[in-house]
């Protein structure tokens, strides 16, 4: 009898907590699903970043197709010291591949401690130039390549003289035979140095990742300093394109150098110089012309108080009223714009 009491008591224990536990779930309010929240975008980070193109591929003139021989001859040519008139001198004493392919220094020492009048432009990337040198006398990257050798400032030798001399040698007559189905020419010399510049590129930068889609490529500092280039600091004057020049002339307000005008004697043309273009930037200061601005932190700032004073200054620079904070944030970006230099070891030259 008391089991049967126990038994039942139990029973009717249980249908009590199931009644309960069907209240309170009647009563639970039911859980909606939660959205998936879409992460805020920046209008006008994404307007900036729209004005960025990629740089693309180095274009190939139809004269001198672009060969693994034909680099590898023209770093041969690019390194050896004979190219210079006292055989002390190579493209890469002032294109070094250790100084961002320029020399580091405010100007460029050449023939015989020859103090040069400006900055040694980095060949980083110059094969996409219209024009090369700064103050654009060089027509195509060929010119451009023999261009220094004659020289008298800088290596100081007559290409008639070079061609004798690389003549004399068993080992050069024999790459210009092999490259060229050809004897050693001035032209010849100056389409495989050519051809080794056209591989010197810096495109893959972290700004270029960003581009390509990867939001973590760059700080957020450079994403501000991206808005400012584009906007406040108006950089994107004259740094555009997918090189980030105009490929125009531009008076900064730097005096004692005549420029553009040297090529042009248009007088409009005094104290401009090319736009340089900025992918490899963080490694070639120090920076102008002139060489006077040692980092880029100097040249945003420079920018900032309006340039320099000259006649023919551009009326594209005027002063820019950036904050402390807005220069660390531009200055930044340049930086995103460094990239890997092309790592060059000096071959063994031919005798």
């Amino acid at each position: 009898m008391k089991s049967m009491k126990l038994l039942l008591t139990l029973l009717f224990s249980a249908m009590f907590l199931a009644a309960c536990n069907t209240k309170e779930d009647a009563a639970a309010p039911e859980k909606e699903p939660t959205a998936t929240e879409e992460p805020e975008v920046d209008a006008e980070l994404e307007a900036a970043k729209a004005k960025f193109e990629p740089l693309g591929v180095v274009a190939v003139p139809a004269d001198n197709e672009l060969t693994d021989e034909k680099v590898d001859l023209g770093q041969m040519l690019y390194f050896d010291e004979r190219l210079s008139g006292n055989n002390k001198l190579s493209c890469a004493s002032c294109h070094a591949p250790a100084a961002g392919y320029a020399d580091g220094l405010q100007k460029f020492i050449g023939f015989e401690g020859f103090n040069g009048p400006r900055n040694s432009p980095s060949i980083i990337n110059s094969a996409y130039y219209k024009e090369n040198f700064w103050d654009g006398r060089a027509g195509s990257l060929e010119e451009q390549a023999v261009g220094p050798i004659q020289a008298e400032g800088e290596m100081n030798q007559n290409l008639g003289d070079l061609v004798t001399e690389l003549s004399a040698i068993p080992g050069y007559v024999e790459e210009f035979n092999k490259v060229f189905n050809d004897k050693v020419t001035a032209d010849n010399i100056a389409k495989a140095i050519a051809s080794f510049e056209r591989t010197i590129v810096v495109t893959d930068t972290a700004f270029d990742k960003y581009l390509a889609g990867d939001e973590n490529a760059i700080s957020a500092d450079a994403k501000e300093g991206m808005k400012l280039f584009v906007g406040k600091a108006s950089c994107i004057s004259c740094h555009a394109g997918p090189l980030l020049s105009d490929h125009n002339y531009h008076n900064l307000g730097m005096d004692g150098d005549d420029g553009r005008f040297a090529v042009t004697n248009n007088e409009n043309d005094k104290g401009k110089f090319r736009t340089p273009g900025l992918r490899g930037v963080a490694h070639t200061g120090p920076y102008m012309h002139d060489g006077s601005l040692a980092t880029l932190e100097d040249v945003v700032n420079y920018y900032n108080v309006g340039g320099g004073v000259h006649p023919n200054k551009s009326e594209l620079l005027q002063p820019l009223s950036l904050t402390d904070e807005e220069v660390k944030h531009l200055v930044a970006f340049l930086e995103s714009l460094g990239g890997e230099v092309p790592e060059v070891e000096e071959p063994e030259l031919p005798l």
